[in-house]
Parts: structure tokens; C-alpha cells; sequence
């Protein structure tokens, strides 16, 4: 079995776990547990919550004491046998603490997962540039796999979700073990600090102004991601409100069209090494900025009948902005970064991500939406996503002004070396 192919596995898996429940979680608790708002609210913001905490730091352990493919697999295994838990609980206070700690296992194995497809790849002398993206393309379709198994088997409001999701986690913890070892890059200098000797030396990239910024600038765009997650379905169900939309395919298949966001991942994520090597990460990451306006923008005037078709170019266009942000953004890790670090540092950029931007974007549009676009008759949605658009706008033209990168080719060639 060839390396990419076993990479590819991995890859596939590691989505897979959570597709095969993330989606349809809010119709088991909705639906089947008969909860609120507010108590799905709560167990959805573990994930946030789980990124702040746990990336960066067991980072730090796969950069000083643990080969980093043997910690992926016991976080793996672990989040298995949390998920097996999951169908026993009967109330939602008890299931938001056993979310977050399925959540503590599971969030910090995606920047491990990059890690390690990084490392191998580097040691077997393939081009990460080209090589990575067409591997990382199998984990969106391993999340689209899931999510149609779950609904497909009529699974998307009954437990078994949680015991498909553990069964593979446990599978692919084990098979983690099989893959080629990734040794933690420990000090060889006995009068180092204390901050050396725990591996916290990636923290003190916020010292220098360049990666402050663009850990910064992940955070923010972080919080447009989860504005997304949070509100995509809901904003495509109250077209239901309207008469002459109500039983339009959108409002009875608002999942279906909106997984045309997880298909037009696998295709930019095919794209992203004529990009980064014709324009460089910033102008990638650039272009990833302005396609979150438009997606935002296009949402603001979609509808499902006349205008469906820019409801199904926002989806398109979501993977546009996604994609090549996240990946060109752990690239931009990869290639800043001290090889005794990256597992760290490839940790805090989750943690921007998925921790802080996620916390930010629910409580501040949380808020907003409560305080400004919500009337006696629902919510004012063309407003909503316009606020959100502006948002999106106001970050990229700071971030195009404040973030200085030039580019050259041999910058992407770097990688390999």
C-alpha cells in the first residue's frame, strides 16, 4: 500500500468520525430529545469551547514526547468510547459535558492529522505543495460520505449516529498505529528554559508581528466559518414561512443543498497548488476573504425560486472560501515555522480557528441577531447576512493592507525540503 493511498485513509476517516454526526446532532436533540434552543446551543459550543483548549497544547506533546501518530490514535480511541456514551444520556446538561470531552479528543486531532500527513510526506521527498491538497480532498469526502450514510439508513434523528461515528474513530485509532513514525523533535540543549523543556516556544510566535496578525486574522475568519455552520440550515428552513416557498425543494432538502458546500470543497482543494504557486498564500488567503463576502452577499439575496441559482453559487462558493484559507493557512505554519514547533504551532492555528473564532462568532452574532434583525414576525435574514458580509469585507481589506508576504516560488518549493 503506497503512502498517499494510506494517507488518503486517514484522511477519509478523520472526517468521516465526525460528518457522521455534526450535521444531524440538532435533529436528534430537537426532534428526538425534544430540547431547546438554547440547550442545543450550549452542546454545540463545545466545540469552540474544545478548540481554545486542547490543539495547541497536545501539539506541544506530539512536539516534545510522543511520536505524533501514536497520540492521534489514543485521541481517537478515546473519542470512540466517549461517543459509544452518547445514547445513554437522557438531558442536555449532562450530554454538553460529555460532547466536550469527545470534542477534547477529537478537535486537536485534525491539526495532528496535518502534521502528520506533512511529516511523512517530507520524509518520503514528495512535494507537500502538490501532494497534500489531493489527499486532503478525501477528508471532505469522507465527511459528505458520512453524513449521506447517517440519513440515507434513517439515522439522522436516532442515536445510531454516534455509534457509527464511534465505531470508525476506534478503527482508525488502531490503524493510526500501522503508519510510518513521526517522532517528536525533542531539545538537545540541556540549559534550556522551562518554556523549552515544555514546548510552549510556539506561543511566542504571537511575539512576532507577522504571525500575530495572521493568528489574528484566523480567529476572525474563524467566526465567519461558524456564522455558516450555525445558521445555514435555519436561514434555508424559514423559507417555509413564506407561502409561495414552502414547499419549494429547498425548504424540504435545505441538507441536500447545502452539502453542495462539502462537494465544492473537494474541487478548490484540488485547485489550491496552481493558486498557491501562481499567486502566493497571502493572495490566496486574500481570495479566500473576498469569497466569504460573497457568499454572505449572495445569501442576502437568494431565494428559492427566482434567485436559487445565487443560493447554489453562495454553496459553491463556500468552498472557495473555506478551503483556501485553511489550507493555504497551515502551509503558511509549514513553511514559517522551526520543525521543532510545527506540531504547536499547526495547534494554535486550530485553536484561532475552531476556538476563539468559533466563541466569537456565536456570542457576537448571537447577540446581534437578537438585538438588531429579530421581529415579532422572525428574523430579517437579507439584513443578517448582509451585516455579515461587511464583516467579512472590513476583514479583508485589513488584512490585504496590514499583512505583508511576498511571494515567490520558492517559498512553496521550500516545503519539500
Amino acid at each position: 500500500m503506497s503512502i498517499k493511498f494510506r494517507l488518503i485513509i486517514m484522511s477519509f476517516l478523520q472526517f468521516f468520525v465526525w460528518g457522521a454526526w455534526l450535521i444531524t446532532i440538532g435533529t436528534y436533540c430537537f426532534n428526538t430529545k425534544g430540547w431547546s434552543g438554547a440547550e442545543f446551543g450550549a452542546i454545540f459550543s463545545t466545540l469552540g469551547i474544545s478548540s481554545i483548549l486542547m490543539p495547541a497544547f497536545t501539539g506541544i506533546i506530539a512536539d516534545r514526547w510522543i511520536s505524533a501518530e501514536k497520540l492521534y490514535g489514543l485521541l481517537h480511541i478515546f473519542y470512540g468510547l466517549v461517543l459509544f456514551y452518547v445514547p445513554t444520556v437522557d438531558s442536555p446538561s449532562e450530554l454538553y459535558y460529555v460532547i466536550l470531552l469527545a470534542m477534547l479528543f477529537y478537535m486537536p486531532t485534525i491539526s495532528l492529522s496535518n502534521s502528520i500527513a506533512f511529516t511523512i510526506l517530507k520524509n518520503n521527498k514528495f512535494d507537500v505543495v502538490k501532494v497534500f491538497p489531493p489527499i486532503r480532498v478525501w477528508g471532505t469526502i469522507g465527511f459528505i460520505v458520512a453524513m449521506w450514510i447517517t440519513n440515507l439508513t434513517g439515522n439522522k434523528a436516532s442515536a445510531n449516529q454516534f455509534y457509527i461515528a464511534a465505531i470508525v474513530a476506534i478503527a482508525l485509532g488502531i490503524y493510526s498505529f500501522t503508519l510510518p513514525n513521526c517522532p517528536p523533535q525533542k531539545l538537545t540543549n540541556k540549559d534550556s528554559s522551562w518554556i523549552e523543556s515544555l514546548g510552549l516556544n510556539a506561543f511566542k510566535l504571537f511575539g512576532t508581528y507577522k504571525m500575530a496578525l495572521f493568528f489574528i486574522f484566523s480567529m476572525f475568519l474563524g467566526g465567519a466559518l461558524q456564522l455558516t455552520n450555525m445558521y445555514g440550515d435555519t436561514f434555508l428552513s424559514d423559507f417555509a414561512n413564506i407561502p409561495k416557498y414552502a414547499d419549494s425543494f429547498v425548504v424540504k432538502y435545505s441538507t441536500i443543498i447545502l452539502s453542495i458546500s462539502q462537494v465544492s470543497e473537494t474541487v478548490f482543494i484540488l485547485a489550491i497548488p496552481f493558486f498557491l504557486k501562481r499567486f502566493g498564500i497571502k493572495q490566496v488567503m486574500l481570495i479566500s476573504m473576498f469569497a466569504w463576502v460573497l457568499r454572505f452577499g449572495l445569501f442576502a439575496y437568494g431565494d428559492p425560486a427566482d434567485n436559487l441559482w445565487m443560493i447554489i453559487l453562495s454553496c459553491v462558493v463556500y468552498g472557495m472560501a473555506f478551503d483556501f484559507f485553511n489550507i493555504s493557512g497551515s502551509l503558511f505554519i509549514e513553511t514559517s515555522t522551526d520543525s521543532s514547533i510545527r506540531s504547536s504551532a499547526q495547534g494554535l492555528f486550530m485553536m484561532m480557528t475552531n476556538g476563539f473564532g468559533a466563541v466569537f462568532g456565536s456570542f457576537v452574532s448571537g447577540y446581534l441577531i437578537d438585538a438588531y434583525f429579530t421581529t415579532p414576525t422572525g428574523k430579517d435574514w437579507p439584513n443578517i447576512w448582509l451585516s455579515f458580509a461587511m464583516y467579512a469585507l472590513v476583514i479583508a481589506i485589513a488584512f490585504a493592507f496590514m499583512f505583508k508576504h511576498k511571494h515567490n516560488r520558492s517559498e512553496m518549493e521550500n516545503i519539500t525540503h
